[in-house]
């Protein structure tokens, strides 16, 4: 197995001329390869030189201390990624990254310029921020690189913020916290979920358990399948009844609460994803809770609720704008 750690850079429009297609264009790519034994092999790095957004965002600026000739001088996207890719090799490899994002803007730049999917479905990864979470902060808290670059002691050799320098870094934390139980925690980029029933994703951690569906039409198409909907406890496999029915807390993320006799109450979440296509795709994650997670859920639930009330109340009791001529403007947008 080999390990290929990867760092990006991207630019982003002002706000102006933003393609939404393409929120952020990548500048510049850096990668490490580690083998099996978490020894460092190999490495890459590419200036790209940008097509859409050529004036550097000054965020970008802030944070790259690049240098306009340097960019100029960098090769396009595409040549960049074939040799990228030509440079992972073909034999069993897994990306890794710090955080969620890089694996899919990378993935959104290929489909931007028309290039072949890395994967016809979810890709699994190691998101190396995670795992350092699991291992030294119970999940609880994600820090920032160069926070755990110090906490480890890890020398610092060359300057962060720049494509292969954090990947450098992230490689050093990966080979100093890898263990094979904890690479066992793989994380899934859904920039393209599965298209069908037979690709959809049931997996199983020490902790929780995820499912990431295949592509329904719009929201309600998705809460009708039975497997969205399902509230199975992950330990016994068996259909549980909900004590808290499906519930939106917000526009994208839903609720239940469920509980098994054999291993207690389970609570479910739904986020709900928009593919760039439009289509949408369902990630739910059940997991196990106390008595009192589950009493705190529930109050959860009724707080929304009577801020929705109160909110529906303010609403429709509220005095109508009226405009000089006293013709309310609630009439007119009604009309």
């Amino acid at each position: 197995m080999k390990y290929i750690v990867f760092d990006l850079e991207w630019n982003q429009g002002d706000g102006t001329k933003t393609v939404s297609t393409l929120p952020f264009e990548i500048i510049e790519l850096g990668a490490v390869k580690y083998n099996d034994r978490m020894e460092m092999i190999s490495s890459f790095h590419e200036v790209i030189r940008p097509r859409v957004y050529p004036e550097m965002h000054y965020i970008t600026k802030q944070l790259m201390h690049i240098q306009k000739q340097e960019l100029r001088s960098g090769r396009s996207f595409v040549w960049v990624m074939r040799k990228f890719l030509a440079w992972c090799g073909e034999e069993d490899r897994i990306f890794c990254t710090w955080g969620p994002a890089d694996l899919t803007e990378l993935q959104r730049n290929m489909k931007y310029y028309g290039m072949e999917p890395l994967a016809e479905g979810p890709i699994p990864y190691l998101d190396v921020q995670k795992l350092y979470s699991i291992a030294a902060e119970e999940r609880k808290t994600r820090r920032a690189l160069e926070t755990v670059v110090d906490t480890l002691e890890i020398p610092k050799d060359i300057p962060f913020h720049r494509a292969f320098s954090d990947a450098y870094y992230t490689g050093k934390v990966l080979a100093r916290i890898y263990t094979p139980d904890l690479a066992g925690n793989l994380s899934y980029d859904v920039f393209h979920p599965p298209v069908n029933r037979e690709g959809e994703l049931k997996l199983q951690f020490d902790t929780y358990a995820k499912f990431i569906s295949r592509q329904f039409s719009n929201k309600e198409e998705a809460f009708r399948d039975p497997e969205v909907v399902s509230s199975k406890c992950y330990l016994c496999h068996r259909n549980l009844k909900k004590l808290m029915p499906w519930f939106a807390m917000n526009h994208h993320q839903y609720y239940c609460l469920a509980y098994c006799d054999v291993h207690g109450h389970l609570k479910g979440k739904i986020r709900l994803r928009t593919t760039d296509d439009g289509m949408t795709f369902v990630v739910k994650t059940t997991k196990l809770i106390s008595r009192e997670d589950a009493e705190k859920l529930l109050k959860q639930k009724e707080h929304v609720k009577e801020m929705r009330r109160k909110h529906q109340h303010l609403k429709h009791t509220a005095p109508a704008i009226t405009d000089e001529n006293n013709t309310s403007i609630n009439e007119e947008e009604d009309a």
